[in-house]
């Protein structure tokens, strides 16, 4: 009886342990602001080498050696407004620049399409909403009063700092910006060929519009828009990429947590952008040797973000569950 029980907890466990390794979906909010966000599980088990991340102006990128999740798609401006509403206090703070631009409509549709004209600062208080509405920790520093003008940005100590170094991320956050080096990877990394791609394409498909084989291509200007009326498309119209994302090239320009190339995480300090957007008409603003960044109060169309989480319990972890669940049930049966 009790190898039998022992053998449905592991069985138990080995499943749940499918489902975590394929895309999974994470809810948040309640009733009409329910949403849910899809992520793909990045392996730290292989990353390019030094000699790979130097080569052809990548400056040292992509190297993570730990697992993660990244989201599929962008957030898109329906989940912004859930976020909004289930906040329930203004989305504001101090610098106020960095909170007085309203979403840009294309007349391509609102709910399904990226947010844009979102500050670093604005994509940081969503970010921490995701955290602290699931009972995890906020993932960045603010001071003062949210809702109020003097909600300002701050950093974090070194010892709760990500990896003790990373000054914008708390440690135990569970929900976070990706930062440049976890961007591209997740766009770049082919861990089956072991190299770094110029571009965040499946093998077969090409950059263009319309004629990608796994989907219609990437929204970005090249010889003519990719909607009529240009503008951004609903997340995940286009073509499917390398490691299961969508849009990473093209649609909107994404905020990184922070540059790779800039480690003095100051509170006003560049940071990251990565992706090309809509406007882009050139094939360099998408690809592996393109980066980019702006000030964290910047807002503008065409500019958004996505987030990336760590990842749901191993294998390891839920086998060795299922095993104390077994023997836990033993001992009280033979009490």
């Amino acid at each position: 009886m009790f190898l039998k029980f022992v053998f449905r907890s592991l069985a138990a466990a080995a499943a749940l342990t499918i489902l975590t390794t394929t895309t999974r979906a994470d809810t948040f909010g309640t009733g009409a602001s329910q949403f849910t966000l899809d992520f793909v599980a990045i392996s730290g088990s292989s990353n390019p080498t030094p000699a790979q991340t130097t080569a052809g102006n990548l400056d040292g990128f992509g190297i993570v050696e730990y697992d993660y999740r990244m989201g599929v798609h962008e957030i898109t401006n329906g989940q912004w407004d859930s976020f909004k509403a289930e906040l329930d206090v203004p989305v504001t703070g101090a610098p106020s620049s960095a909170y007085d631009r309203d979403f840009h409509d294309y007349g391509t549709g609102t709910i399904d399409v990226p947010a844009n004209c979102v500050s670093w600062l604005e994509a940081a208080q969503f970010v921490n909403w995701l955290n602290t509405s699931t009972s995890h920790q906020a993932a960045y520093r603010f001071t003062g009063t949210q809702g109020t003008d003097d909600y300002t940005f701050a950093t974090w100590d070194a010892a709760d700092a990500w990896d003790g170094t990373n000054l914008y991320r708390h440690k135990d956050a569970f929900y976070f910006l990706p930062d440049e080096d976890e961007w591209f990877k997740a766009a770049y990394w082919n861990a089956t060929s072991e190299t770094i791609q110029d571009f965040a394409t499946k093998p077969g498909d090409t950059l263009h519009q319309g004629n990608g084989s796994s989907g219609t291509g990437w929204n970005y200007y090249d010889n003519g828009y990719a909607t009529d009326p240009y503008g951004a498309w609903n997340v995940g119209s286009g073509s499917e990429e390398l490691n299961g994302t969508y849009d990473l090239m093209g649609n909107n320009g994404e905020w990184l947590e922070s540059p790779h190339n800039d480690p003095s995480y100051g509170v006003g300090s560049s940071r990251g952008q990565r992706g090309g957007d809509l406007y882009d008409g050139y094939t360099h603003f998408l690809a592996s040797s393109r980066y980019g960044g702006a000030d964290p109060t910047y807002e503008t169309g065409g500019l958004g973000f996505r987030v990336a989480s760590v990842p749901e319990p191993g294998s390891i972890t839920l086998l060795a569950c299922g095993l104390v669940a077994a023997l836990t049930w033993w001992r009280c049966r033979k009490q």
